[in-house]
C-alpha cells in the first residue's frame, strides 16, 4: 500500500491509498473553494448523560446529485470533484459538511473505489483489503489527535438508510468522548468481570455463539453470527477469533482472511430477499475500544474490549422496512419481527454456490 497525503483547495486533507507502490499523485484541486466554515458544537444532555452534535451547516450539504455530478467520482473530462486525480484506488478526505470538527472531533469520507456503479460487495479481495488498511491507518492517525477519544468506521448503504450520495463510500467519525453504546458495553464487561472473577464477557459471548445455531459462517480467524438478542431483522456480528481492542491489533493472518469473509457476508445480505429486490440497505459499523482512560468502568482496560463489526439491515421482508417507532425511538426498547435463529438460517441458505 502506498499512502499519499495532499490538500484540497479549501485546506481539507485528502489521502490516496494505492495498491501500486509506484503510483504518483500530484493532481491539484483547481476548484475555487472558500475555506470551510463549520458550526459543530457538542451539547451534553443532563437527563440522559449522553451528547448531541449540533451542526446547522450540514443543512446545505450535497443531496442526491445525478451520477454525472457525483462529488466522489474522480475529476475527469473537465468536471472537477472532491478527488482531484482522474483515477484512484481508495481515497479518504475530510468531510466538507462534518458533524464533528475542531475541538468537537473530526469526520472523514472513505471512497471504496472510483467505480460509481460498484458496491462494497462487488469489490475484489485486494481492493477490500486496501479499504481495511485505510480504516486501520486512519484509526491510528485519528487516535493521536488531542480532541479524539473514539474512532468509528462505518458504511451507510442505500437510500432507505438516508444515504444522499450513491457512490460506494463510508465514513469515519472521530468522537471527543466515549460513545453511549460503547459505554454500555464497557459497563457490562466490568460487571461480568467482577461477577465471574475475571472472565471476559466478549469471549464468553463468542464462545457461546460458536457452539450454537446462529453461526452464519466461520473461517480460521473470523466468526460471524446472528446475536441471541438481535435488535434488527437481519443482524450479523463479525468477530476476530483472537480478541483485540481495535483494528490496529489485527495480525496479518486475520487481515488476509477478512476480505473473503466480509465480502461473502455482504453478498449473502444482498440475496436474502431474492433477486428481484433492489440491493439490501444496510449499516456496517466497526466497534473499537476508546483511546482514552477507562477508569470509570471499574477495572476494565482497553484490552478487555473486543473489536467487532455489526452489520444489519432495516429491511424486514420483501418491500417492507423496519421503522423505529414508539417503543424503539421513545424508550429504546427494540421489537424484532424476525427470530434470530431464522435470520441465521436464511443467511446460511443463501451461501455462494
Amino acid at each position: 500500500m502506498k499512502k499519499t497525503s495532499t490538500r484540497l483547495a479549501d485546506g481539507r486533507e485528502l489521502i490516496y491509498y494505492d495498491l501500486a507502490d509506484d503510483t504518483v499523485r500530484d493532481a491539484v484541486d483547481r476548484r475555487p473553494l472558500d475555506a470551510t466554515v463549520t458550526t459543530s458544537e457538542i451539547r451534553r444532555d443532563e437527563l440522559l448523560g449522553d451528547s448531541v452534535a449540533i451542526a446547522s451547516h450540514r443543512q446545505g450539504r450535497t443531496y442526491h446529485p445525478p451520477a454525472d455530478e457525483c462529488p466522489l467520482c474522480p475529476s475527469r473530462d473537465g468536471r472537477l470533484s472532491e478527488i482531484p486525480d482522474a483515477s484512484y484506488d481508495v481515497v479518504v478526505f475530510e468531510n466538507r459538511f462534518p458533524s464533528l470538527a475542531g475541538d468537537s472531533g473530526r469526520c472523514e469520507v472513505v471512497c471504496f473505489t472510483s467505480d460509481h456503479d460498484a458496491s462494497f460487495a462487488s469489490l475484489g479481495e485486494r481492493q477490500a483489503r486496501l479499504v481495511l488498511d485505510a480504516w486501520t491507518d486512519r484509526t491510528s492517525e485519528l487516535s493521536h489527535l488531542p480532541s479524539v477519544e473514539q474512532v468509528f468506521c462505518f458504511e451507510n448503504r442505500g437510500a432507505e438508510i438516508g444515504v444522499t450520495l450513491q457512490h460506494p463510500h463510508g465514513q469515519i467519525y472521530a468522537y471527543p468522548f466515549t460513545t453511549p453504546r460503547t459505554a454500555l458495553m464497557l459497563r457490562q464487561v466490568a460487571a461480568h468481570k467482577e461477577a465471574t472473577g475475571g472472565e471476559n464477557l466478549f469471549d464468553a459471548v463468542v464462545e457461546r455463539e460458536r457452539a450454537g445455531e446462529r453461526v452464519v459462517l466461520e473461517g480460521e480467524h473470523w466468526v460471524a453470527f446472528v446475536p441471541y438478542a438481535a435488535h434488527w431483522p437481519y443482524e450479523v456480528h463479525l468477530y476476530p477469533k483472537r480478541r483485540v481492542p481495535d483494528l490496529l491489533g489485527l495480525d496479518e493472518a486475520a487481515r488476509t482472511e477478512f476480505p473473503r469473509v466480509y465480502l461473502e457476508l455482504l453478498r449473502r445480505l444482498d440475496r436474502i430477499f431474492g433477486e428481484d429486490e433492489p440491493p439490501t440497505p444496510y449499516i456496517a459499523a466497526w466497534h473499537q475500544a476508546p483511546f482514552g482512560q477507562l477508569a470509570e468502568f471499574d477495572g476494565v482496560t482497553r484490552d478487555d474490549f473486543a473489536l467487532h463489526l455489526e452489520l444489519f439491515t432495516i429491511r424486514r421482508t420483501s418491500g417492507k422496512l423496519k421503522f423505529l417507532a414508539g417503543s424503539e425511538s421513545g424508550m429504546n426498547v427494540f421489537i424484532n419481527d424476525v427470530p434470530p435463529e431464522r435470520a441465521a438460517e436464511r443467511l446460511r441458505e443463501v451461501a455462494s454456490s
